[in-house]
């Protein structure tokens, strides 16, 4: 038998703050029992666990998350999550529409946007 992945775990100073940010990236709920100040906050449709830790993110992820729009461009996306909190790190989008942009959630994880499906041709 094999295992399977029951969450994406993320450390941070604040979990239910940080699983906020997410849940409205994601247009997700957090978890019912989730509240200000708890050691962790799950947002369970996507497999993600905030889990406060002592220790300050101090190098670049190992892991990060690419997200594709559902139902806006792009850039209309990095314009939705620059006015949640992010922050642009690395602009690697294309003057032909290619490409993809990083950014960085409120405690300084790194994440990227990439382009739609219908900006892709999908």
């Amino acid at each position: 038998m094999t295992s399977a992945i029951r969450h994406v775990t993320i450390d941070c100073a604040d979990a239910y703050a940080l699983g906020t940010f997410w849940s409205q990236v994601l247009d997700l709920p957090l978890h019912e029992d989730d509240h200000p100040g708890d050691a962790a906050a799950l947002i369970e449709d996507a497999g993600l666990l905030f889990i406060t830790v002592p220790d300050a993110k101090t190098v670049k992820n190992r892991v990060h998350l690419d997200l594709q729009p559902q139902d806006r461009t792009r850039d209309e996306e990095v314009e939705r999550l620059l006015a949640l909190g992010a922050k642009l790190v690395g602009d690697h989008r294309n003057e032909d529409g290619t490409g993809w942009a990083t950014l960085a959630d409120p405690e300084g994880n790194e994440f990227c946007v990439e382009r739609s499906a219908g900006e892709r041709g999908d």
